[in-house]
């Protein structure tokens, strides 16, 4: 597919039906409720009018002037009416491929294709959107750019509904599946194929001889087979309770009863006298009415969340899928609005699980893959591979994920030296004594004497969180993986593979010398970039670098003479190819 080509005509009409839909509840208020015709109540659906002709008329526009093309070597796009825009990837570059549809774009056959290259480069090299082309090409572009096999839409020499010819499916190298199969153990037969028989007891959720129980969603080892998909986890609707206790449930009601209320006001309807009307608030007195009003929008705010969450996640898999060269990582996931994402396993680098501390007690954690061009700084990461829920579910698809046996997220980690806690309780006596003079001197402006008591009273808190964050600190060296956790008010877990390290940084601080403590960090092309044991022994130092990647460390860590024969250089990377 060399030739320049439009985006699907379809997504004109369905446009068009959007803009008549969003003048239905000006017409509605007006004709059948009665509703005086007046801008002091029909804002609110006179500005759903209005954005929907106006975004209507743009995305007219912009089909009229948006042209695309993949060639063998970059994936182009030019869209503009008074500013032309060219931009382009090459496609050794692309990390990702999403395919996402509304329910509007699922009812018309459309879908929107987003090819994701990391960050922006020199030459523009960012995301490229096609906003809509039709569900078989979109299925193409996503098997073509991730999976090498040939893009032939119908016209360029392929009949509709036509499937590119069978290739060669081995894996490509650097992928997880190639190490599996290149290391050998039990499943090196079916790493080597990419995917297990149908009839192989172990898809059928059998546990390997000698390993744990799987929790459930999760497929260790794999998982079971469907076609050319691995899955590696589905769905539990028990994740459900992680989802939505937390505070983000209040924030759900405020934007529900918000709307609500101008809303009803646009109908004619009065929702406060109706509120006012359901209880005798001055009987009930200021107390309990608040404490009504705040559980009625918790409950509010939970059901709210819960909807989104079933919204969001509905039919989530987590899949291995083969390619032609090599394999992806693809979630779906979508009840109105469709997602696919495609990860090629080359860039797989590691695995992060992050446990909030508010929400630790439950057990619940985050899941986002390490992987290069791919940012967690976006409302919808493509580096998420698993609903937020509980952590044993997590490090068990982190491991199927990895293809790592042993499970780098179930060994034991090595704790920090008691210095590392002793740090911490000095920095939090640091602080409760600068927010005792903070409180102090704002006392004094505002006339509270005693405002600077509360600093003293934080005590026993700060000490507390100096002492969680000591206990969050661990790090090991597991098969060809690096681990490293650390954390307060989020505890990451971070799995990194040891060929994926490109430098180590040593670094100390004048405390972190007086007490004997360094923090090592792995430098990497992947995720953060950088990933950190942080306050572990100067002395083990070296030894945990070598044990990660031996050879890069080692040659350079000769002391000068003014310091300490025990402790490395203080900065310390590979030099530049």
């Amino acid at each position: 597919m060399t030739g320049w080509r439009r985006l699907d005509v379809r997504m004109v009409w369905v446009d068009v039906v959007r803009s008549l839909l969003s003048l239905a509840p000006t017409g509605l208020a007006v004709g059948v409720f009665r509703v005086e015709a007046r801008l002091s109540t029909l804002w609110p659906v006179l500005a759903v009018a209005v954005v929907g002709v106006a975004q209507a008329g743009h995305d007219l526009l912009r089909w009229a002037k948006t042209r695309y093309r993949v060639t063998g070597e970059r994936v182009e796009l030019r869209t503009g009416l008074l500013v032309r825009s060219h931009r382009s990837v090459r496609r050794d570059r692309i990390r990702s491929v999403t395919a996402t549809a509304t329910l509007r774009h699922r009812l018309a056959g459309l879908r929107v294709v987003t090819v994701g290259a990391g960050l922006p480069g020199a030459e523009g090299e960012a995301a490229l959107r096609l906003d809509a082309v039709n569900v078989r090409t979109a299925e193409r572009l996503r098997r073509d750019l991730l999976g090498g096999e040939p893009v032939a839409p119908p016209g360029d020499g392929a009949a509709p509904g036509d499937e590119p010819a069978e290739r060669d499916g081995s894996p490509r190298s650097g992928s997880p599946v190639r190490d599996a199969a290149a290391r050998g153990g039990p499943r090196d037969a079916d790493a080597r194929a990419g995917l297990r028989d149908a009839d192989d007891p172990a898809t059928d959720g059998a546990t390997p001889s000698g390993a744990g129980a799987r929790p459930a969603g999760a497929a260790r080892g794999g998982g079971a087979v469907a076609g050319d998909a691995r899955v590696l986890a589905r769905i539990r609707w028990s994740w459900l309770v992680h989802n939505v206790v937390n505070v983000w449930a209040f924030v759900m009601a405020a934007g529900l009863l918000w709307g609500a209320y101008w809303t009803a006001g646009s109908f004619g309807f009065d929702a406060a006298g109706a509120v006012a009307e359901l209880l005798d608030w001055r009987a009930l007195g200021l107390g309990w009415s608040a404490v009504i009003a705040v559980a009625a929008a918790g409950v509010l705010g939970v059901a709210g969340m819960a909807v989104a969450f079933v919204a969001e996640f509905w039919d989530f898999r987590l899949t291995r899928v083969r390619t032609a060269a090599g394999s992806v990582l693809r979630t779906s996931q979508g009840l109105f609005k469709t997602r696919e994402v495609d990860r090629d396993d080359d860039r797989l680098r590691g695995v992060e699980i992050s446990e909030p501390v508010l929400w630790r007690w439950m057990g619940t954690a985050d899941t986002n893959v390490i992987t290069t061009g791919l940012t967690v700084w976006s409302m919808t990461p493509a580096t998420i591979v698993l609903p937020r829920g509980p952590v044993r579910v997590a490090r068990s698809v982190a491991a199927a994920v990895l293809d790592a046996d042993p499970n780098p997220f179930e060994a034991p980690l090595r704790g920090h030296p008691p210095a590392a806690l002793r740090r911490r309780l000095g920095w939090a006596a640091l602080v409760v004594a600068a927010l005792t003079g903070a409180l102090a001197g704002l006392g004094a402006v505002l006339g509270l004497p005693r405002l600077w008591l509360a600093g003293p009273v934080s005590a026993p808190l700060v000490a507390v969180a100096a002492v969680v964050a000591y206990r969050a600190l661990g790090h090991a060296t597991v098969g060809d993986h690096l681990v490293v956790r650390s954390g307060l008010v989020s505890r990451s877990t971070s799995a990194l593979r040891g060929g994926a390290v490109i430098g180590w940084q040593v670094r100390q601080s004048v405390l972190q010398r007086r007490l004997g403590l360094a923090t090592l960090t792995a430098t990497t092309a992947a995720g953060h970039g950088r990933y950190a044991a942080v306050d572990l022994a100067a002395a083990d130092v070296v030894a945990l670098a070598e044990r990660t990647l031996p050879g890069l460390l080692a040659p350079f860590a000769t002391a000068p003479p003014d310091q300490d024969p025990s402790l490395p250089p203080a900065h310390l990377a590979r030099p530049a190819a």
